[in-house]
């Protein structure tokens, strides 16, 4: 079990048993992670987690709730679980989307203007791997988008647009709980900016394949779990 995967069963083991009622704030991180025997990064991650599920509440100078956990709150999150382990739906939403988007990203390397091969540039620079889950999907949605106006294809763009939207959350909760994902999904945008930089549609189109195919594969991993 990955070391945050185990510090969500922890937080929710003590919501479980009644340590942490419905409305009852969290202790501090340092104390918490150290009764847990965990890291304060890992706790961080784990509540993280939680938040974008709803059974937790972050709030912002004043501390770390366990939310109502009344069933209309759990309806996103419980909607979420649904489509990850109980049908295809999100595998086929990222499946299309793995076939369109990669053929937009070769249509943007064949007709990528200088001005917008340096706003794609500038995006994969403005960010680094320390940045939160929330930034770096902030930042992916950005850099998805503008790469589809490049293939000068408002319907394809526009279509590519309602499919990414309905894929933020998976994308989120891959971040948060697979190692190593911030780093591969700055190195694999590098690279994809690179080969449209390049006007190389053949590479362009392979690494956004690629790209996509990644975060398929987590989910089909997580699914089956």
């Amino acid at each position: 079990m990955a070391v945050t995967d185990e510090a969500i069963e922890k937080i929710k083991a003590m919501i479980v048993s009644g340590e942490l009622a419905p409305g009852d704030r969290l202790p501090p991180e340092k104390e918490l992670s150290e009764r847990l025997g965990l890291s304060r990064n890992s706790m961080r991650e784990a509540v993280k987690a939680l938040e974008v599920i709803r059974v937790l509440d972050v709030r912002r100078g004043d501390g770390t709730y366990v939310t109502s956990l009344e069933p209309h709150l759990l309806l996103e999150a419980i909607s979420f679980v649904v489509d990850m382990h109980d049908d295809d739906s999100m595998l086929e939403i990222f499946a299309v989307r793995r076939m369109l988007e990669s053929q937009a990203t070769g249509l943007a390397a064949s007709l990528a203007t200088d001005d917008a091969i340096d706003r794609i540039e500038a995006e994969v620079e403005s960010i680094d791997a320390s940045v939160s889950i929330e930034e770096l999907v902030e930042h992916d949605i950005r850099f998805h988008r503008e790469i589809v106006a490049m293939s000068g294809n408002a319907y394809l763009a526009s279509l590519i647009e309602h499919l990414s939207s309905q894929t933020v959350r998976a994308r989120i909760w891959r971040g948060l709980t697979e190692g190593g994902a911030v780093d591969r999904t700055l190195s694999e945008h590098r690279a994809i900016a690179d080969a449209i930089a390049q006007h190389d549609p053949t590479l362009a189109t392979s690494l956004a394949t690629a790209h996509i195919a990644g975060v398929e594969r987590w989910l089909r991993q997580a699914a089956s779990a």
